[in-house]
């Protein structure tokens, strides 16, 4: 049987985890000196409390080390197991180098395949369904490797941000200027394509704001069959307005909604809300 893992950087719904049974490796979460393991010490009730809590330091992430990763499949599989690591974008996280690290390091142990989404969020999450999907069919593993590369520019992630405090200080958004960021009020888009994010375009209001995302998803998939997704940090509202709207507009074989995981919201904020689209031919 293959083993699939993925890292806390890719929305996986909890549900999905068990039904199509794939492994998460925890991203590392600071508060200063603190470390948290991801969704191991720190829930995402945890994390926002913290968060709310202003004496708090800012939060960072850290990608898990390759000794984190060599503990991981040591402690989760069997000698010999095929394992299909599949991670967030390497352009903007060393987890797949970490990753690719480990996988050396346990060559002859396991056979591991790393996989580079080059993407993140909801959209590596359905990578890993997709992937599981294809095992049970009967496909092998040079097939689903074959399969996700040919889908991986086909996977779009838009987001707006409630506030661009996060982004700014994470790093992790390219083409966002200081001038940019001291702009009050703003609501940001950014994609995630090619492996990066980028600030597409910033608007008044949150509704117009909801309302571009949609329309960018539109312009990009047009009536194509999708797998429609909607991922939010702590804004089940606006997710369910999102969600409900894009269902009137899309082609969709399927719609899901999950909370942005906790790696993503200390680089996206809080009150991020964002589309996923998935392939479904």
């Amino acid at each position: 049987m293959l083993r699939i893992v993925t890292d806390g950087a890719a929305d996986i719904l909890p549900a999905w985890e068990k039904e199509f049974d794939i492994h998460v490796i925890p991203i590392n979460v600071h508060f200063g000196e603190k470390t948290y393991i991801q969704n191991v010490e720190l829930n995402f009730d945890q994390f926002y409390k913290m968060v709310d809590e202003k004496s708090n330091p800012f939060p960072k992430t850290s990608q898990p080390s390759p000794h984190q990763f060599v503990e991981f499949y040591k402690n989760n599989f069997e000698t010999g197991d095929t394992i299909l690591s599949i991670h967030i974008t390497s352009k903007l996280s060393g987890t797949y180098a970490s990753a690719v690290s480990a996988a050396e390091e346990l060559k002859g142990t396991y056979n591991i395949v790393t996989f580079d989404s080059l993407g993140g969020s909801l959209g590596t999450g359905f990578m890993c369904r997709a992937a599981r999907i294809l095992e049970r069919e009967g496909k092998s593993v040079d097939e689903i490797i074959r399969y996700l590369e040919s889908i991986r520019d086909q996977v779009h992630v838009i987001l707006t941000l409630d506030t661009l405090e996060y982004a700014r200080r994470s790093g992790r958004v390219g083409t966002l200027s200081a001038a940019m960021a001291s702009i009050l009020n703003v609501k940001p888009i950014a994609l995630l394509q090619n492996g990066l994010v980028n600030m597409v375009e910033k608007v008044r209001t949150r509704k117009t704001a909801l309302e571009r995302v949609l329309s960018l998803g539109k312009e990009t998939v047009g009536d194509k069959p999708v797998h429609l997704g909607v991922v939010h940090a702590r804004d089940i509202e606006s997710a369910r307005a999102l969600l409900e709207e894009a269902k009137k507009h899309f082609n969709f074989k399927s719609e899901v909604m999950t909370d942005l995981s906790i790696s993503l919201a200390i680089n996206f904020g809080p009150g991020t809300v964002g589309l996923v689209l998935f392939p479904a031919e």
